[in-house]
C-alpha cells in the first residue's frame, strides 16, 4: 500500500505523480498494489493510517512529509502510529552538519529525525538514506527523489513477474462484455480489464489480460480472441 501525505495534494495545489509512479514499477517488479491513500499533514490522521494499513499490507510506503518545514510530520506520524519515540539519529546528524557548515538550524537538524529503531538504507551511490522501521519506507515527497530512491532499492521488491497480452478492438465495449465475460468464466484466475479509449482513430477499447502464469494468460488470450470478429481486432501484444 502507499501513503501520500501532503495538503497539497488533497488541495489541488500539487498534482501527485509518485503513486502512479510507484504503481508502475511495482507491477514490473511482480508486486500487487492494493491501496493508495491520499491523507493530510496531521499528525493523528498520519499515526491512525500507519495502525490501520501497517497489520494489513506486506509493505507499506510512504511519500512526503519528510522535509525541515512546519507541515513535515510523517516521521512523527509514523513513529506515534507504531508507539515508538521520535529520536535524532547521530549518522544522519553528522551528514547534515557536515553538509551545512555554518548554516546548520534546528530545520535541517530536523531531517536527522526518525523513528527509534529504524533502519537507514543505503542503496547504489545515495548519500542520504531512505527509512525503513518495521515494514514501512519512508519516502520524500518531491517526484525527483522519490523517484531516485525508489529506482535505487527496486531490486529488493523483485519477486515472480507478471504477464500480460493485450487486444486493441474497434468494437465498443458493450459489445464485447460477453466475451469478456466468457473468458473470465473459463479462467477464473485471470485479470481482465478493459479500457474504453474516446475519439481514438485507431481503436476503441484496450483489453488487457493479466497472470503470473504465462501458459495461463496465453491460453486465455486466445480464447478471447478466437470470439472477436477479426475485422474489430486493430493489433495485439
Amino acid at each position: 500500500a502507499i501513503l501520500v501525505i501532503g495538503n497539497e495534494i488533497l488541495s489541488g495545489k500539487v498534482v501527485d505523480t509518485n503513486a502512479a509512479f510507484l504503481a508502475k514499477e511495482l507491477r514490473a517488479l511482480g508486486v500487487t498494489l492494493q491501496r493508495i491513500l491520499v491523507i493530510p499533514d496531521e499528525l493523528d490522521v498520519i499515526a491512525a493510517a500507519v495502525r490501520a494499513y501497517r497489520p494489513v499490507f506486506d509493505i507499506l510506503f510512504t511519500s512526503g512529509g519528510v522535509g525541515p518545514t512546519h507541515d513535515d510530520i510523517t516521521i512523527a506520524g509514523v513513529a506515534l502510529g507504531l508507539g515508538r519515540q521520535v529520536i535524532r539519529h547521530p549518522l544522519l546528524e553528522e551528514k547534515i552538519r557536515a553538509y551545512s557548515g555554518d548554516k546548520i538550524n534546528e530545520a535541517r537538524l530536523k531531517m536527522a529525525e526518525i523513528p527509534e529503531g529504524a533502519e537507514l538504507v543505503f542503496e547504489g551511490s545515495m548519500s542520504f538514506p531512505i527509512l525503513l522501521v518495521e515494514t514501512i519506507y519512508i519516502l520524500p515527497g518531491i517526484p525527483e527523489l522519490f523517484r531516485e530512491k525508489f529506482l535505487a532499492m527496486k531490486g529488493r521488491f523483485a519477486v515472480d513477474p507478471y504477464f500480460m497480452r493485450v487486444i486493441y478492438t474497434r468494437a465498443i465495449e458493450s459489445s464485447i462484455a460477453r466475451y469478456l465475460n466468457a473468458t473470465l468464466e473459463a479462467f477464473p484466475l485471470l485479470q481482465l480489464g478493459s479500457y474504453p479509449k474516446l475519439s481514438d482513430p485507431e481503436y476503441s477499447v484496450r483489453v488487457t489480460l493479466e497472470s503470473k502464469d504465462l501458459n495461463y494468460v496465453n491460453r486465455a488470450f486466445d480464447h478471447l480472441v478466437a470470439q472477436f470478429p477479426p475485422e474489430t481486432i486493430v493489433r495485439t501484444e
